[in-house]
This record gives C-alpha cells, structure tokens and sequence, in this order.
C-alpha cells in the first residue's frame, strides 16, 4: 500500500523533494482550480462538511489531484487508505476492502479510499472496486491524467462526481513560486534568493500550468546556483536566466495516435468546425494529416459534423462530406488532400443547427417510462369496433396544406418539445411554420382533458375548458419565454454562483441549477412554507437526488448582507443576482430599488452582474384599451376612463391623498427612470430594455368583483370618484357581458434590467 499521507509529520521530510514539500495541506494552501474549490463551489463544500462522496479527479500533470487527496485526508473523520494503481492490484484492494467492511460494520467509520493514477488498472481490478463503491464500504477517490469516460470503467464512472482540473495559470504559478520562496521551514525563505533576468518568468512560461514542474525547476535551479549546498542562513542566491533555461526544457508537442493528444486534436478541429472558423479547422487538420492519421477517421469525424452540428440548416452537408469521402477512395494522397479540405471548408462555412440531438431527449423519454398510444392514433383495422380504437384520428390530407392539429404524443408526454429549430440556414425558413404549428396543436391537445374510451361533455363546456387549458399553456410560454429573456443576458459558466432573488415560484431554479452543475445556485424566498415546498420538488425530480447537490433555499425577506450570505449558502458573493418580478407582491419604489442595489452591490463578487425582469404597474394593461379596441365601447366613455386610469398610474390626482401609495408616488407609478437612478447610485452601470409582452387572458366574473368593489380595491374606489356612479356601472356592464365571448388580448410592458459592477 502506498504510504503517501502517512507522513511524520505537518510537514513533508527535509529531504522530500520541493514540490513534495510544498504540498498545500488545507483548502486555502491549493493555488488556482477556483472553479471547484472556491467559496460556496459544490466541491469545497463537500469537502468542509465532510460529507464527500466518490468523486474523480481528472486533470494534467502538476495541477493538484494529489494535493487535492491529501488535503482531503488532513481534513476528514474518515479513516483515509491509499493505493496507486502503477503499483497495486487485486489483492491489496482486497486487503482494503476488509479492513474498511471491518471498520463500517463494527465501528461505523467511513473509509476513504484514494487511488492514483486509476486509469492504469485493468478493468478486473476496477470491476473488483465496483461493488464496495456501489454499497458504500468506501468512497472514492480517484485521479487520472487520462479522460475517465475512456479510461475508467463506465459503471465506476457513472457512481462518481467528475472533477475537471485545469492547467494553472501563470500568475497561479508565480504565486507559488513566490509562496515557496518566501516559506523558511518547507521552501526557501532562509535565503535571500533573486532572480535576474527573467528567469523565474522564463520558469513559469515554460513550466506550461505543471506546478510540479516549476517547483522541480526552481528546486534544481536554485540549489545548483549556490556554491555548495545548503549554504548559510541569510546567504543570497542569484538565479540568472542561462541557470533557468538549463533548469527546464521546453515542452515538446506530441501526436499519439492512441492517446489523449489524438483525442485532443481532433476534439480542437471538430469545434473549430462547430464554431464556424475555417482558418482553425485547416490548422488541426494539416497537424492530423501531418502526423499520419488515418483519413477514414477524419472523414468518419466530419460525416458525424454535418448531423451533429450542421443538420438541417443544411441538409446537402451530409451529401457532400460524403462525396468528398467517396472522392479520396478513388485518387488517394497527395490530390486527396483536396478532397479532405473541401469536406472541411464546406462544414466550417455552413450554417449550423444541432437540432438532431432532439432523438437523445426522446430517447430518454423511452427509457424513462413506457407510454401508451393514444387511443385516436392505434390500428382502427383491428379493434375499431370493440374497442373504439382509431376513433377521433384527423386524416391530414383532407385538409388545406394537409395539415390539422391534433395529439401525436402520449398523454403522459403532452407538451412535451423535443425539436426546437434553429433559425440557421434551411432550418430557419422551416422554423416559423413549425412553430405556428406546434402553438395550435398545443392549444389544441391542451384543451383535452381525458384519454379514456367513452367521453362525455357538452359544447358549452368544453369549449370554455379549452379557454382555460389554452391559456394555462400561454401562462407557461409566458414564463418559459421571461425565463429564456433572463437567461439570455447572463453568460454563465458552469462554476458560477448564481443567487436567485424572490424565488417563490421556483421558475428561476432549475434552469440555474442545470447551467451551474459545478458551482452553486442559491435561492431566496419569502416563507418557510415556500422553502418546503421547492425543496420537497426537488426530492421529486428523483428520488435518488443527492440534496447537497441540488439548489440551497433560505428563507428571507430582503437580500442577505455577506456574512448572511456566507452563513447561509456557504459563499459572501455570487458572480450573478437574478429575479423576475422581486416586487409583485410588494410595491416597488424608490425605497426599495435602493434598498435592492445597495444590498445587491455588496453580494456581487468582481465583474459580477445583476439581471432583473419586471412589470411596472405603470406600464401595465388598461381596461379602456380592451373596452375600445376589443369590446367597442363608446369613444366618449372609454376617453374618460383611458385618463381616469393614467391619473391613478401616474399617483397625479388629489383624490390620492389619502390613499396609501402617496406616501411613496413612486411605489405605484414608478418607471425605469426611478431603477436607472437607484441602481446607478449603487455603482451599477445600468443598461434598460422594455419589452412588449402580451397574452390571451379569460376574464371571469372573479376578476371583475376584485377590480370594482371599491370598499377593496383603490383602483375601483378611484376610478368611481372619477367618472361618477353611471358611467362606473355601465364600464362594469360592458366587460360582464364582453368576457362571455370568450378571451382577451391582454397588453402590457416589461423591463428588462441589466447592471454591471
């Protein structure tokens, strides 16, 4: 067994080599990888809770998964074992798996089992792992400089998180460099060492993100410039940039036709390709056709862009690619050449939609469960007659276009959307009719309420049903389409922090917590009953969910102060803040929008951003415009009642004063000006958009006793005092009878907030 972490002490031996000295030996020693282990990311929580699970470490030489185990193993109550694969086989996973089976039954103590280089054991020896990671006798972790979803054992994978490392940085690397210099017990610091020249800058260039690397090189460069080793406490060493260069040697770049720079090249030239840049997809494949790679596999590669990421925004691009595969067949290198350039200009200067991924969602649907056929689409030719099958089938053809609407899915699956269009090329001149088609269809498959055999209903009420089905669907789109409007003004990363403000109807949630599956989505709510709910609906998405991998929700009026923040969600800042209508259930206001911003700035981290959608009551839908445009009522009416409304939304009229908003006016008639203002005095640097929104809305008689019972509402009592009891009444004698004839287009505005600090 490999005795790695069992060390004698704190610190690494006198005469471990540096970068074995040097090992950081809590979280804040690790330099750089902030995208996993920094403040309130899912990793460094874990870590802290001590509440790990098996995880993999994959990432280049000299960037930590070592570093990162043996931080583990300082921190944990676990009981940590360690075996590297180079060295090990079944029987010492064995004699682990017995000593940890041992220790969980009796003593109940987890063991953490780290294994090195992991990708070196055959798949026997994973195979033998499998099962004691499966039940929980250890937990995992394993580092590999290979891609695990190749390397490792797909069902030893598939119950492990996949940590990502990445090269560090130059400035990652002079800080540790200068760490190791400034460090009397581990590093340099008893002397005064100094570098001239540029050579600790040449070091770190050419060390190419590999700590282990530099710290090799500076340990040889340093110790080879004294004039005996070790010199005097105090004694100055200088490092002059031959002594650097002698130290390292450049990088040498490699093509292995059977290792990861095979699959890293050809990865480069496939996104190239994807990315729509010809100059970088002839660059890699010149290096591929240099380095002797097979051309079938290039052309394999390039027939699977022209589906994956070319589709139907051109649909020759397959016809092409393989032409061009067809055409190499027959003349062959050096004129092949031609053929392998063609296939390759064409992909990276075509129109791309990825669109055919939509089968991979069906096929999950598939899997996920078995649907049953809806009864109007089975076999009528059969059971028709005992069963009713086929019956209420639409035969297309016997409509204009051949086309009508009607139910394709399971009923389990209604609304379901696999196949979004890009608007790329061809597909984007499909796009609009499928889109128009699929909103009837919905409207129309929305407005059923069972699958059963026998139905029973009346004209009347179904067609009202179908109202109310429609626009359930149109309120989804709506969010659906607020949501998108958000999300499209923030660029995310998948080890962001996101803190989603008013966050009650969860709408925000999911969608972060999908884009940021290796950082962290942190959720305010106003009750504790909201709290439990959305938590109780995560658990539901699957039951196998691990919670301290889903959203964390606090419950809180208002925006947290840092340290809350820290207290709560494990993070003082967040790279972005989101809401959709933070004031819908208070009135916004100058007040609060200062409130909000100043409270925001604090939480922001460093080129943060803040992204708010709202709907100011201002800018809102006015019952004249429905009473003249859609119920033609009287001019003269509906003019009196258009500036009875903008006097009650613009809080102009001293009927007001004694009504509660004139405390604040702009907590009821604000508009963009009050936001701009109030986020620019937190030190956002503000940009305001205005979207036209609207929706087909069905009034009910509900909606009316709400608007003109003028003992509830002020805008009743308002527009009462304003028009005088007979035009009042007439107004509401209007709409009972105009929401009989079925919904309304209901208009109105949103805002779209975006600051920057």
């Amino acid at each position: 067994m490999d005795d790695l972490f069992n060390v004698s002490s704190p610190h690494a031996q006198a005469d471990s080599p540096l970068a074995d000295r040097m090992r950081p030996q809590v979280l804040d020693d690790i330099i750089g990888q902030d995208h996993i282990l920094g403040p309130g990311r899912l990793l460094r929580r874990a870590i802290q809770a001590d509440r790990l699970s098996s995880i993999i470490l994959y990432g280049p030489p000299g960037t930590g998964k070592t570093s990162l185990a043996r931080v583990i193993a300082n921190t944990t109550r676990s009981v940590f074992e360690s075996l590297n694969a180079v060295l090990t086989g079944i029987k010492d996973i064995r004699e682990v798996i017995d000593r940890s089976d041992e220790r969980r039954r009796l003593y109940s103590r987890r063991t953490i089992l780290f294994v090195d280089e992991v990708h070196r054991w055959n798949k026997a020896q994973q195979d033998a792992l499998l099962p004691w990671v499966e039940n929980g006798t250890v937990i995992l972790i394993g580092a590999t400089t290979e891609n695990p979803f190749f390397e490792v054992n797909r069902a030893l994978v598939s119950r492990s998180r996949i940590f990502q490392l990445k090269s560090l940085t130059s400035e990652d690397l002079h800080k540790a460099a200068l760490r190791c210099l400034a460090d009397t017990e581990r590093g340099y610091g008893k002397w005064q060492v100094e570098f001239l020249n540029g050579a600790l800058e040449h070091l770190v260039e050419v060390a190419g993100g590999d700590a282990r690397s530099l710290l090799n090189a500076l340990e040889l460069a340093i110790e080879t410039s004294a004039n005996h080793w070790p010199p005097e406490e105090g004694s100055e060493i200088c490092v002059t940039l031959e002594a650097a260069e002698e130290s390292i040697q450049r990088r040498a770049l490699l093509y292995d036709r059977d290792g990861d720079y095979h699959y890293d090249t050809i990865s480069a030239f496939i996104k190239s390709i994807r990315g729509s840049d010809p100059d970088g997809a002839l660059y890699w494949l010149a290096k591929m056709v240099r380095a002797g790679e097979d051309p079938a596999f290039l052309f394999r590669r390039m027939i699977i862009s022209s589906m994956e990421d070319v589709g139907l925004a051109d649909p020759q691009a397959i016809t092409t690619v393989i032409s061009c595969a067809e055409a190499f067949d027959r003349i062959g290198y050096p004129e092949g050449n031609f053929a392998l350039s063609l296939a390759c200009l064409y992909l990276a200067t075509a129109p791309k939609s990825n669109t055919t991924l939509a089968y991979f969602d069906a096929l999950k649907e598939v899997e996920r469960q078995d649907a049953e056929v809806p009864n109007h689409l089975r076999d009528a030719s059969r059971d028709a007659e005992g069963f009713g099958h086929g019956e209420g089938y639409i035969y297309p053809h016997a409509y204009r276009e051949h086309w009508a609407a009607q139910q394709y899915l399971p009923s389990a699956l209604r609304g379901r959307i696999f196949y979004n269009p890009s608007e790329s090329g061809f597909e984007g001149r499909i796009r609009e009719g499928v889109l128009l088609k699929r909103e009837i269809q919905g409207a129309v498959i929305l407005s059923d309420t069972g699958d059963g055999e026998i139905l029973s209903w009346s004209a009347a009420s179904r067609g009202r049903e179908g109202w109310f089905k429609r626009l359930e669907s149109g309120r989804g789109a709506q969010l659906l389409s607020d949501r998108d409007v958000i999300f499209s003004r923030c660029s995310i990363a998948r080890h962001h922090r996101i803190l989603i403000a008013a966050a009650d109807e969860g709408l925000l949630i999911w969608e972060s917590l999908r884009r940021v599956p290796e950082g962290l989505a942190a959720a305010l709510v106003e009750s504790p009953q909201s709290k439990e709910a959305l938590e109780r609906f995560y658990q539901g998405l699957d039951p196998n969910l691990d919670p301290s991998e889903g959203p964390i929700i606090h419950s809180q009026k208002g925006l947290p102060s840092p340290q809350e923040a820290e207290l709560h969600f494990g993070s003082p800042q967040f790279d972005h803040i989101i809401a959709r209508e933070p004031w819908r259930r208070t009135r916004g206001g100058t007040e609060a929008f200062k409130t909000f911003s100043q409270g925001a700035a604090l939480l922001l981290a460093p080129g943060g951003s803040l992204v708010i959608l709202m709907s100011p009551p201002a800018l809102g839908e006015r019952l004249s415009r429905i009473l003249r445009e859609d119920l033609g009522a009287p001019s003269d009416l509906t003019a009196s009642l258009s500036q009875a409304e903008e006097a009650f939304f613009n809080a102009a009229s001293p009927l007001l004063k004694d009504d509660p908003v004139k405390a604040d006016p702009g907590s009821w008639a604000w508009d963009s000006s009050h936001l701009v203002s109030a986020f620019q005095d937190a030190g956002f640097k503000v940009d305001i958009t205005e979207i036209d929104q609207r929706e087909e809305r069905l009034l009910t008689d509900k909606d009316l006793s709400a608007w003109f019972n003028q003992e509830k509402s002020s805008w009743g009592a308002f527009i009462a005092a304003s028009l005088g009891e007979k035009d009042f009444n007439q107004i509401h004698s209007i709409l009972e009878e105009g929401i009989k004839k079925g919904p309304l287009t209901w208009k109105w505005k949103s805002l779209l907030l975006k600051g920057d600090i």
